[in-house]
């Protein structure tokens, strides 16, 4: 089965920096790519969420944020006690395996429209809800109880941040304005998307090769977390989905989201929170090997545990 075109971008973008070539994407260029492709899956999600009442969705997100808790706090044992990493860093890294990537989001949902396969367009809701939690949890691990974190920086910090700001601002435009009221916009923001996101990763796989070298002076079971955190991540959110009741595109996305790090949020309030933390373990292991594995096989073989645990032969 041929790649994703758009995943077929992130593979130029990395074997050219690679090569050590002198491809580079313009910054303003990509500030304003991240900035459309943000706004644009809030809209979509906003008009999803306009179809269902919202009291139908609370159970559902208690149950899907409640097991994503459980993420970074199986990773920290992991890192710190296997992996013999310092507090500081084990709890960042936990953080960022415990939040989740948009890009990688993105790019499972074009991975599943062009397959035909359907999926709840409400998952974005849960995309803004998994962003925040596992966070805290880093931030409390990392501190252990022995001092304070600056937490109203650290809420400013990921609450008013481009990410969430864009996700949520979306979403409410989205539901407020509703299909009908969006349709004017479908062009701009629903047509273009996968292009706009073809050049984004592109520019992703420039800086994932950047961070190769990060993953080669961490050694070698920083490499192997981040290549099966994502496996059991990713098996823990199809199971999740299949028992609150998604489809199975539903749950190849959920299964998605659990499986994937944050390299935008995550490295913003780490920075704040826990600055003692090396940020090239967590961003070279998020980044440099955790994303570019899902978008080549991670996210086909999230979407046959789901056909799996649906009982759905293909």
């Amino acid at each position: 089965m041929p790649f994703e075109p758009v995943v077929l971008f992130f593979l130029l973008g990395l074997a050219a920096g690679i090569l050590r070539s002198d491809l580079k994407i313009p910054g303003v260029l990509y500030e304003s790519i991240s900035l459309f492709l943000l706004l644009a899956i809030g809209l979509k999600g906003g008009v999803e969420l306009a179809k269902h009442p919202v009291g139908e969705l609370l159970g559902q997100a208690a149950i899907v944020v409640a097991v994503a808790a459980l993420i970074p706090l199986a990773a920290f044992p992991v890192l710190r006690r296997l992996g013999g990493f310092a507090r500081a860093d084990a709890a960042s890294i936990a953080a960022h395996y415990g939040s989740v990537s948009v890009v990688t989001f993105a790019v499972a949902a074009a991975w599943l429209a062009g397959r035909g396969e359907e999926a709840e367009g409400h998952l974005v809701v849960f995309l803004v809800l998994l962003e925040f939690p596992a966070l805290v949890i880093g931030v409390l691990l990392a501190r252990g109880g022995s001092r304070e974190a600056p937490w109203g920086r650290i809420l400013h910090e990921v609450l008013a941040g481009k990410s969430i700001l864009l996700l949520v601002g979306g979403l409410l435009i989205g539901w407020a304005a509703g299909a009908d009221g969006i349709r004017p916009l479908d062009r701009l923001f629903f047509d273009l998307f996968k292009g706009m996101l073809a050049f984004f990763l592109l520019e992703m796989g420039l800086v994932a090769a950047g961070r190769l070298g990060d993953l080669r002076r961490a050694g070698g079971f920083l490499l192997g977390f981040a290549l099966l955190m994502p496996l059991a991540a990713g098996a823990l959110g199809a199971a999740t989905a299949t028992v609150v009741g998604f489809s199975v595109g539903g749950a190849a996305l959920l299964a998605t989201l659990y499986a994937s790090a944050s390299y935008i949020a995550a490295p913003a309030a780490m920075r704040i929170a826990v600055p003692e933390a090396n940020p090239a373990l967590s961003i070279g292991a998020a980044l440099g090997i955790t994303f570019p594995f899902n978008l080549l096989l991670g996210i086909p073989a999230y979407h046959w545990l789901a056909t799996q645990l649906h009982g759905v032969v293909r």
